[in-house]
């Protein structure tokens, strides 16, 4: 039985788990690293009544590696539609913050729900604790709150986080070590992705990390975080955070979008994201291009199996490169 090729895979929001969908049928070790810098709807509650970190990322994250019968991962992602205090939370939002109380530890629970929800690979908060994101805006304000940032209608220079003094898990340290492949992405640039890589500790790690290091490129921009940003304004700006430029490769999109789709993103002021090709050689980065995305509910999301598919190649590359010299 030869080991099976690590991968590490780092973000939070909606993209992560789209990408997870994907990859969990390989055979691949997954660990996934997620943001709890979360502050707004069922996470924001929970957190500030029972002073947990945010679940909702996560909880998104054990669904989507989960192995269980369709309705019980329905279940576990149900959200409540009534009109009391149950209004708005999802049961694995509950469930996380159930076992959290008995176990008296996050990342504890985190453990015993991948167990119960037969999770293929490991899933590990960035940090066992609350964590707030600040941004800081170009005028020099400061807006509070993950939840608060892409509304503030300001163009965001850079993102921290409080406490100064959070603790990154030793297991994301080892796993990172041990990495074969770190993915960054698919996610909020500035609020899911740089709030795990402003762990303290954490982003040295990746530095350090001998593994090859891919950006999964956003599809479209976000108005509040991206608006305009090209593939290199977003590569830019997390380098701009850390201490390296660390990136080997970069993951783009080339198949134009249909014009009917873009419209309605229009309302929303997003639009692709360019890939500034020689920006990004000038970066030093590997560019994959592919036709990467397909849409869900008329919505753009990264697809799935095709994006497995070029990590999953990247993958054997990089192990069999290490094992046969």
């Amino acid at each position: 039985m030869t080991k099976q090729p690590r991968v590490v895979i780092i973000g939070g929001g909606t993209g992560l788990p789209v990408l997870l969908r994907g990859l969990k049928n390989y055979p691949v070790d997954i660990t996934a690293i997620v943001t709890v810098a979360d502050d707004g709807g069922s996470s924001g509650r929970l957190r500030n009544e029972l002073d947990i970190p945010a679940p909702g990322d996560i909880r998104n994250v054990l669904a989507a590696l989960s192995d269980v019968e369709p309705l019980i991962e329905r279940m576990f992602q149900h959200r409540f539609a009534s009109s009391n205090e149950l209004t708005g939370h999802s049961l694995g939002n509950l469930i996380i913050a159930a076992m959290t109380s008995i176990t008296g530890d996050f990342v504890h629970a985190i453990q015993e729900m991948s167990k119960v929800l037969n999770v293929r690979g490991k899933v590990l908060p960035s940090a066992n604790q609350s964590v707030i994101l600040h941004a800081e805006m170009e005028d020099g304000s400061i807006v509070t709150g993950e939840s608060k940032i892409p509304y503030s209608g300001k163009k965001i220079r850079r993102v921290f986080l409080s406490p100064a003094d959070i603790m990154p898990l030793r297991e994301t340290i080892q796993e990172i070590k041990q990495a074969d492949l770190i993915v960054l992405g698919p996610g909020s640039l500035y609020t899911s992705i740089l709030p795990n890589l402003l762990v303290p500790s954490l982003g040295e790690e990746i530095c350090r990390s001998k593994a090859k290091k891919v950006y999964i490129c956003n599809l479209m921009t976000q108005a509040g975080e991206t608006l305009d940003y090209t593939a290199s304004d977003h590569v830019k700006a997390i380098y701009n955070h850390m201490s390296c430029s660390f990136m080997s490769s970069i993951l783009v999109n080339n198949k134009a979008i249909p014009d009917a789709v873009l419209d309605r993103y229009k309302e929303e002021y997003a639009k692709p994201v360019k890939f500034d090709l020689e920006s990004l050689k000038a970066l030093g980065l590997d560019i994959i291009e592919g036709e990467i995305y397909n849409f869900d509910n008329n919505v753009i999301r990264h697809d799935t199996k095709k994006v497995a598919d070029i990590l999953y190649k990247l993958l054997l590359n990089e192990t069999n490169s290490h094992h046969h010299p």
